[in-house]
């Protein structure tokens, strides 16, 4: 049997840059991830790279920023003006615009600050290795 859409799949997976630095893995959490294939909580490369495998199978995929986060767009960098409750903002800080965008502070110049937000890995390109666990039709 092979994984297709609607069908949940159990795996672990180790994600790694370009560089060779690791971003994240279920194994170091020690607990395998689930997700129904086709399901929109993955990126768009991650469906495409588990369908079609089965059960056993181990696989090295890089997936292009298109399938991933997207590419890097400047347009998402922007000031913002610092309000008087939040004067202790960092530069590196992680903060919300509209409480639910993320972005980080890149420059604190005068009560303003400049701010990314790009996705943390948008204009990368993402090396998953996956092993598939189990497979149950969706």
């Amino acid at each position: 049997m092979t994984a297709q859409t609607g069908d949940i799949v159990e795996l672990h997976y180790v994600l790694t840059l370009a560089d060779g630095s690791k971003v994240d893995s279920s194994r170091d959490r020690g607990a395998p991830f689930s997700f129904t294939v086709g399901g929109g909580r993955v990126i768009a490369g991650f469906d495409i790279a588990v369908t079609g495998s089965s059960v056993g199978q181990v696989k090295t995929v890089d997936i292009q920023p298109a399938d991933g986060y997207g590419e890097w767009d400047p347009s998402l960098v922007v000031e913002l003006p610092i309000a008087p409750s939040q004067s202790d903002v960092a530069v590196g800080d992680v903060v919300f615009i509209n409480n639910t965008q993320r972005a980080e502070v890149l420059e604190i110049v005068g009560g303003m600050a400049k701010v990314d937000a790009n996705h943390e890995l948008a204009g990368e390109v993402l090396t998953f290795e996956i092993e598939i666990l189990s497979i149950t039709r969706g």
